[in-house]
């Protein structure tokens, strides 16, 4: 998994809705960015680790921007075709809460990354096109972050984080696989349920 820093640099330009109609991805993800880094720069409470206020604000203002059903299905793989209705709406949403809490973890370790971007390569025209971004951190070696977003009605959702060349979702295809395989596809809901009341746990 990656790493909490990373991962921040993957939520915080997704916090929050723009009043455009519908602005290109790579000046809604620069616009939202700057809005969400504000609040959390001020938010003392994030800043010293308060999960369930970095919980709040996740469900509040990142969660519209999600698919988290193509999320999903990405990360779940060829076994989502096996998945009945019932299952995947369950696969969705234990999904949705794990990285929610992922999410939140990783806001409360901002600690004033620089994030650059890069030329959007892609036309007017496009419906899906990734928006890229380089994140630097005192001491370290900058990260390439890119953000899959795909174009439905007239707003951008996001439906992969990828993170130095790998893809947030389908980084767990291979442990949903096998667990799949073990079993089966209410197996790897009952996991994922039991991973989320954990996190859950340890964050009171």
């Amino acid at each position: 998994m990656f790493g909490r820093n990373v991962l921040v640099a993957g939520l915080v330009w997704l916090a929050s809705m723009s009043v455009w109609a519908a602005p290109s991805p790579d000046a809604l993800v620069r616009t939202v960015m700057d809005e969400v880094l504000e609040i959390v720069r001020k938010d003392e409470a994030i800043q010293s680790g308060d999960a369930s206020r970095a919980v709040a604000l996740v469900d509040e203002k990142v969660l519209p921007h999600f698919d988290f059903r193509i999320m999903t299905s990405l990360a779940v793989g060829r076994d989502w075709r096996q998945a009945t209705p019932a299952q995947r709406d369950r696969l969705t949403s234990a999904f949705r809460t794990l990285l929610v809490r992922t999410y939140s973890n990783a806001l409360t370790q901002y600690r004033d990354q620089q994030i650059d971007f890069k030329p959007l390569r892609a036309k007017p025209s496009d419906t899906d096109v990734t928006v890229r971004t380089e994140v630097r951190q005192a001491g370290a070696k900058p990260i390439d972050i890119d953000y899959a977003l795909e174009k439905q009605g007239d707003n951008w959702k996001v439906y992969d984080v990828v993170v130095a060349g790998v893809s947030l979702v389908t980084n767990y295809r291979s442990s949903f696989a096998s667990e799949i395989r073990s079993n089966g596809i209410d197996g790897l809901i009952k996991a994922l349920e039991a991973k989320n009341a954990a996190l859950a746990g340890g964050a009171k």
